[in-house]
């Protein structure tokens, strides 16, 4: 063959080689959703985050119903619920199984009234207004402090509202009582904006969990479950450095610093995360 014509060959099977050399796999995607950013906070204050090898998209929800309205349209592969919000989500035929739980001082998922409140006691909610998220962990303990006086669902005047709109609504009047979690209890009660009438203890178990879809188990398990692992660890730290959790935590979810110790404590109270391997489903 002659020698020009070689290298016309040899520089076509170049080029042809060219674009399949410089077609880089794309990383994998992990699409997180998160609670008033607490997850989120947990992991970067632990710099846990160090060398994953795939991307991590984070939206951020102001409660569990809207989050498992993500979680069932594939809008998230993953997030965090509250065991409440996450059996509503079951029962409701969402696509996801618990790869891990969580415990949690339960006095941080309260029903809570105005500083100057005439209501002292559980019973006082007796044909009041309580604001509260349809589906949530708030929801939930509030029947559940309602029935600790031995009232029922219609003793009462449910107004559902989200976070931001059932505060206004408690400090300017229009309801009687907010039922919450975290860190809403600990930044109401920091800024004297609210007290708690009626504490999550007794009433809920504390546990939450790491929620995952069915379609991102299938095809993003080793994510997962390195995901879950990076979260137990980070929740270790945690409760070895206060005040650097503290921190980052008022940083990136935006609250008052000087409520954030008080959101890490019922974090902290309740114990550790645990990987499915407790109960939940394996990854």
């Amino acid at each position: 063959m002659p020698q020009h014509r070689r290298r016309f060959l040899q520089s076509t099977l170049a080029l042809a080689a060219a674009p399949a050399l410089s077609i880089a796999q794309p990383r994998l995607v992990l699409k997180a959703g998160d609670q008033k950013g607490g997850l989120r906070a947990l992991l970067e204050a632990a710099d846990a985050l160090k060398g994953v090898q795939y991307d991590i998209q984070w939206t951020e929800f102001p409660a569990a119903a809207p989050l498992a309205e993500a979680l069932n349209a594939g809008a998230v592969d993953l997030g965090p619920i509250g065991d409440a919000p996450a059996i509503f989500a079951l029962a409701a035929g969402t696509r996801i199984k618990l790869i891990g739980a969580n415990r949690s001082d339960p006095y941080g998922t309260a029903v809570l009234v105005r500083p100057d409140s005439p209501l002292k006691t559980a019973a006082d909610l007796k044909g009041k207004s309580i604001g509260t998220n349809r589906g949530s962990i708030g929801h939930f303990v509030a029947l559940k402090a309602l029935e600790s006086a031995g009232l029922g669902p219609d003793d009462a005047n449910f107004r559902f509202l989200p976070p931001a709109d059932a505060k206004l609504a408690l400090v300017n009047g229009s309801i009687d009582a907010w039922s919450t979690w975290e860190p809403y209890t600990a930044m109401a009660e920091t800024a004297k904006h609210a007290r708690v009438l009626v504490s999550g203890r007794g009433l809920w178990s504390g546990l939450s969990y790491l929620a995952a879809t069915d379609a991102a188990l299938a095809a993003k398990r080793d994510a997962l479950r390195d995901f879950l692992q990076r979260v137990v660890r980070a929740q270790v730290w945690s409760y070895q450095h206060v005040d650097s959790f503290s921190a980052t935590l008022a940083r990136i979810i935006g609250i008052a610093p000087e409520a954030a110790p008080a959101h890490g404590r019922f974090l902290r109270e309740g114990g550790p995360a645990q990987t499915a391997a407790g109960g939940g489903h394996h990854v």
